[in-house]
């Protein structure tokens, strides 16, 4: 058979693209599992050694080759693993079991002069390693690739907003001109949208949790075998050591509500990021923003001069894609007939492909961020062409001044209409208002009714 490569790749994620995933390799492969998994037996091994109960002994240089096993776990290694699970290796036959091949292979790399055998894997079943392994890989794929793009997006809307700040432009509710805002600020607005769901994902991150309490959560095989050891703070102190909080009461499995936890967090970052895709790529199509073209990029096989917004498309694409998994993870992992079933298993591997379709989003949405520019000529012509929206002001002034009537007149005066600057000036001539009142109207444009956005976007 032709050796596979990325032009073969069944899923778009490893073949197309593979350069944009690349981060996620050490937390979302196969072989970042058996590592991880390698990890939990052999910490458990060791602190198995560590009880006054246990004649098990291990000595610092056996402890040194025994975490060598995972801190230097390679390519090599894994094959050992997936030979062991698959076809037998050594006098091993095939386990067609991956955490007994993880268990095999400890065996066999065991330090010559320990003979611990017995105690790999002591009173564990399979689910206390995987879901102590999957958290350690969960964990830092959120806290170390995906947040940290999500923050970098954050600071380029923050600059963004800080950069534009005083640019104004034309708003619009329901789709119709409304009263302006500047561009700065509306990206100052999904800056601290982000920053507060960046906040949500990373307490998610650091309140996974693992167990380890046995075939049905009751450490019943522990217990027989010393029934004088207090287990679960045994548990309790391992798992923290791995830098997970602890779960003390569960069945067989551990019931993923802090999976489910951050899935939802993930999906809300992501939620605020196809709104800001979906807003950028209408003002690209309002020519609010032009975008820098990509030498040698061609942007549509038929029309040599478009330059097409493919980066927010692509994250928006993506991103929809993540939302569907994450919501369907979050809704599967969290259940399990009765003590333990099976089906969590596959599903779970497809944590992976999850947070794959974030980080494309992620590098996609900041990649089109990095080739917009805000097209001030076109935002003002629009702003002097739609004068009536400085209505809002002129009715809320009239007010101020008694007149009960005020939205009526100006409503009257504007709606389905179109209306100039005179046409408004006409009506203040008109109003029995102080000469000073009336400057203040006559004063009013579309470019300086932008009321404290300036400063909102200097303080993102």
């Amino acid at each position: 058979m032709t050796e596979r490569g990325p032009l073969a790749a069944v899923s778009p994620l490893d073949g197309r693209y593979a350069r944009y995933t690349e981060l996620l390799v050490p937390y979302a492969s196969e072989r970042a599992l058996m590592r991880a998994r390698v990890e939990v037996e052999v910490e458990y091994l060791i602190a198995l050694a560590d009880l006054d109960a246990t004649p098990l002994s291990i000595n610092d240089d056996q402890r040194a080759t025994l975490r060598a096993l995972y801190e230097a776990f390679d390519d090599e290694d894994a094959s050992v693993v997936k030979q062991l699970e698959t076809e037998g290796y050594g006098e091993y036959s095939a386990t067609n079991h991956d955490v007994k091949a993880i268990e095999y292979f400890i065996r066999l790399g065991m330090p010559d002069d320990l003979d611990a055998d017995n105690w790999i894997h002591f009173g564990l079943t399979s689910e206390d390693v995987n879901n102590l392994a999957q958290r350690l890989l969960v964990k830092p794929a959120a806290e170390e690739v995906l947040v940290p793009e999500l923050r970098e997006i954050r600071d380029t809307l923050v600059e963004m907003a800080h950069t534009y700040a005083d640019v104004p432009m034309l708003a619009r509710t329901h789709g119709q001109p409304a009263t302006p805002t500047t561009f700065g600020k509306e990206m100052a607005v999904y800056a601290s949208r982000l920053g507060q769901a960046i906040g949500r994902v990373e307490r998610a991150a650091k309140g996974l949790s693992g167990k380890l309490a046995g075939a049905s959560g009751t450490y019943a095989a522990h217990v027989a075998a010393y029934p004088d050891v207090d287990w679960p703070m045994f548990a309790e102190s391992f798992v923290n050591d791995l830098g997970l909080n602890h779960e003390p009461l569960t069945t067989q499995v551990n019931p993923c509500d802090d999976l489910a936890v951050l899935f939802d967090a993930l999906r809300g970052a992501n939620n605020i990021l196809l709104d800001l895709d979906l807003d950028v790529w209408l003002y690209v199509s309002d020519r609010y923003l032009g975008q820098e073209a990509v030498e040698g990029e061609t942007g549509s096989s038929t029309m040599p001069h478009k330059v097409n917004p493919i980066d927010f498309e692509n994250s928006e694409g993506n991103l929809s894609k993540a939302n569907s998994d994450l919501r369907f993870l979050g809704d599967y992992v969290t259940n399990s007939r009765l003590q333990r079933d099976l089906s969590d298993s596959t599903v779970k591997r497809n944590i992976g492909a999850a947070f794959a379709h974030c980080l494309i989003g992620y590098s996609k949405c900041q990649n089109g961020l990095a080739k917009v520019v805000p097209n001030e000529q076109v935002m003002a012509d629009d702003l002097a062409a739609t004068p009536e929206i400085i209505g809002e002001a002129v009715q809320t002034i009239l007010r101020r001044e008694g007149y009960a009537d005020a939205y009526e007149q100006v409503k009257k005066a504007t709606r389905g209409r179109e209306v100039t600057i005179g046409d408004f000036h006409d009506m203040f001539a008109d109003l029995d208002v102080s000469d000073e009142v009336r400057a203040e109207l006559e004063a009013l444009t579309p470019t300086d009714y932008t009321g404290i956005a300036e400063q909102q976007a200097d303080d993102s």
